[in-house]
């Protein structure tokens, strides 16, 4: 693609500068050089290369805070080539890559190979998360100083909850230091026991045990509770409780610096959409009641839930066909993400257009300090989105991504990525 694009006649949502109209977004040298309106009539543009985006929302490139790309150890499932397609088919620019590879992500050699393998075979731009703890086994902190300096861009021990209250709070203390966000997976292991649904009547009917909500929303308070003792913030992750929202709701009006982010899969579905024994149903959290589904809405809408996530969790069909017993935990989400939020979300009204982006885009960019991105402001990154919101699809296979562990198979949704800018060149277009 040329050094310039012009992106012409879209409308343009972009909520750092509260702009929703039609405008045409001319991007030079892999940064956005101006929004206007008129650009594709000025004689000096006249043989710029044109991308119409009639009908279509021009967005700054969705960001996802929560990815899992397998890469090293878990190839079969998913690398960081075929998660990025995944990610860029979704529409999303850049992905945050969760550290519970094999080996994981806990020293700084482990994070300068996924960040070489992203700039040799991602196709958006790849962030690497490095854990909390040694081998993520909750015993002892990582040299979180080191892996700063190598480029990682967060910290969490996702996939394993974070038990150890002290570690917890050295954790949020260096990550203020360094200025990385801190992403915890909550979950107290002594009352979910590894439970594959949730605690309930459902659960006892098809003789599963069940992790109550409490399992997580215990873990958010602890910490909204060293957020206030430290003063440092506190990323939430996959929030799936009706108590977790009503606690992070309280905490931000004290002023609590505690940032949350909700999947598709939790705001899109519940304990009863899950038939029989299916494992591509079976996530961690757990899908909850209907109540709680209500309440991950709510909290979309009103903010109390800054970002959506989604914590896209490949695993081979050998795994899952296990069982919702055996079966590992979690669900594709990068390909499905966006169609969902406009289907569920913004189709019936529960969150407006320039909220989506809030929540797919700016919140992220915020949460994760990435400055040049979450915005179509002059200057910044060339990452943007184009967005259907009329496209109507089939969840359907083959995907981008190397698994198939999605749960929407099938599902009509309305409204998809129609292309997918990266540094000013298109990596994704139907």
């Amino acid at each position: 693609m040329a050094d310039r694009l012009l992106i012409k006649g879209g409308l343009v949502i972009d909520p750092s500068q509260k702009l929703e109209a039609v405008r045409d977004v001319l991007l030079e040298g892999g940064k956005v050089k101006d929004v206007a309106a008129g650009l594709s009539k000025k004689p000096a543009l006249k043989d710029v290369e044109i991308l119409d985006a009639s009908r279509q929302w021009v967005v700054p490139g969705l960001i996802d805070m929560h990815v899992h790309l397998r890469e090293p150890g878990r190839e079969l499932d998913e690398t960081i080539a075929t998660g990025t397609r995944a990610a860029a088919r979704g529409g999303f620019t850049t992905v945050l890559a969760m550290p519970n590879t094999e080996p994981p992500v806990d020293n700084p050699s482990v994070a300068r190979f996924v960040k070489a393998k992203a700039l040799s075979d991602g196709a958006v731009n790849v962030l690497v998360a490095g854990a909390v703890t040694i081998g993520q086994k909750g015993e002892r902190l990582t040299e979180i100083g080191q892996m700063a300096e190598a480029g990682i861009s967060a910290i969490s021990d996702d996939g394993r909850p974070l038990m150890n209250s002290e570690l917890m709070r050295r954790a949020l203390e260096y990550g203020r230091d360094f200025g990385l966000a801190v992403i915890d997976h909550c979950e107290d292991e002594n009352l979910s026991a590894g439970a594959p649904v949730h605690e309930g009547a459902r659960a006892a009917a098809k003789g599963l045990r069940g992790a109550p909500g409490a399992a997580e929303s215990i873990m958010v308070l602890r910490d909204i509770a060293l957020s206030k003792l430290t003063g440092a913030p506190v990323h939430i992750a996959h929030v799936s409780s009706a108590a977790s929202v009503e606690a992070l709701r309280a905490a931000k009006k004290r002023g609590v610096p505690v940032s949350a982010e909700a999947t598709p899969h939790h705001f899109a579905l519940c304990e009863d959409d899950a038939p029989g024994y299916d494992a591509n149903f079976k996530m961690n959290p757990p899908l909850r009641s209907r109540d709680d589904r209500q309440a991950i809405i709510e909290g979309l809408s009103d903010g109390t839930l800054d970002a959506i996530a989604t914590d896209h969790a490949p695993h081979g069909p050998g795994k899952k066909a296990l069982g919702m017993a055996l079966a590992p935990f979690g669900v594709i989400g990068l390909e499905t993400s966006l169609g969902l939020a406009l289907t569920r979300l913004v189709g019936p009204r529960k969150l407006s257009r320039r909220g989506l982006v809030e929540r797919m885009s700016r919140a992220p960019a915020r949460i994760l300090g990435l400055k040049g991105k979450g915005s179509l402001a002059k200057g910044c990154d060339a990452d943007i989105t184009l967005i259907d919101p009329e496209a109507s699809w089939t969840v359907e296979l083959p995907f981008a991504s190397k698994s198939r562990n999605s749960p929407f198979i099938g599902l009509r949704l309305k409204g998809r990525a129609r292309a997918t800018i990266v540094g000013g060149r298109l990596v994704h277009a139907l």
